[in-house]
């Protein structure tokens, strides 16, 4: 064996003991399932508040990808057609923020929380160890008080029912402030997304600090 050979030979052990060249773990997978609010209607997806999610799981250096599956207009029996395409994929944790188109036609809660269920149902049979975050959200006080109790109480039950995480309310601090909301009064603007990513941060951040490998 020639001097250069040797020496390629003990570098090619020295960098293996240090384990340079070795392959990175896969990023764990955060999906957030939502409607327009997740999709950031009105503005680039980059100033939505998954993305802005992303750039807080950044900055603590974890390895989480997020991945954005926010469609306008749907509801939770629209997230639950979807449900299929999106489990071909690995999900680690997932952030159902579904339910307000639902209110906003006067879908009956017993509905909406049925395929709410079943979306978390099919996403356990495939994925058992993937983290629920469940985002709550309210109704316009002229859907009715009885309507509005019982679609906000939708959220909470399914949190306690499948042993997951609750945001209380998503736009918390947002909805109904003129300021942070587009013209329509219903979508947030980037600074509302802000505070939407901060209200969600409260809750997905222990989550993900608890999973191990982060």
């Amino acid at each position: 064996m020639t001097r250069h050979k040797i020496f390629q030979w003990l570098l090619c052990v020295f960098l293996s003991v240090l384990g340079i060249g070795a392959v990175a773990p896969a990023p764990k997978i955060v999906l957030f399932l939502g409607n327009s609010i997740t999709a950031g209607y009105g503005l680039d997806p980059s100033q939505a508040f998954p993305a802005r999610i992303q750039e807080k799981i950044d900055a603590k250096g974890w390895n989480f990808k997020v991945v954005n599956a926010g469609q306008s207009g749907d509801t939770s029996a629209g997230g639950l057609s979807r449900m299929d395409w999106l489990l071909r994929n690995r999900i680690d944790v997932l952030v159902i923020e579904l339910g307000a188109n639902d209110g906003l036609r006067g879908v009956p809660s017993e509905v909406t929380k049925k395929s709410l269920q079943t979306i978390i149902d099919r996403t356990k049979e495939k994925y058992p160890k993937a983290k629920i975050v469940i985002a709550g959200m309210k109704v316009p006080p002229n859907m009715g008080r009885d309507y509005g109790r019982r679609f906000e109480s939708i959220f909470p039950d399914l949190a306690k029912r499948n042993n997951a995480s609750l945001i209380p309310f998503i736009l918390e601090g947002i909805g109904g402030v003129r300021a942070l909301n587009l013209p329509d009064g219903i979508h947030p603007t980037a600074k509302g997304h802000e505070l939407a990513a901060a209200n969600v941060w409260t809750v997905l951040e222990p989550v993900l600090r608890s999973l191990p490998g982060r």
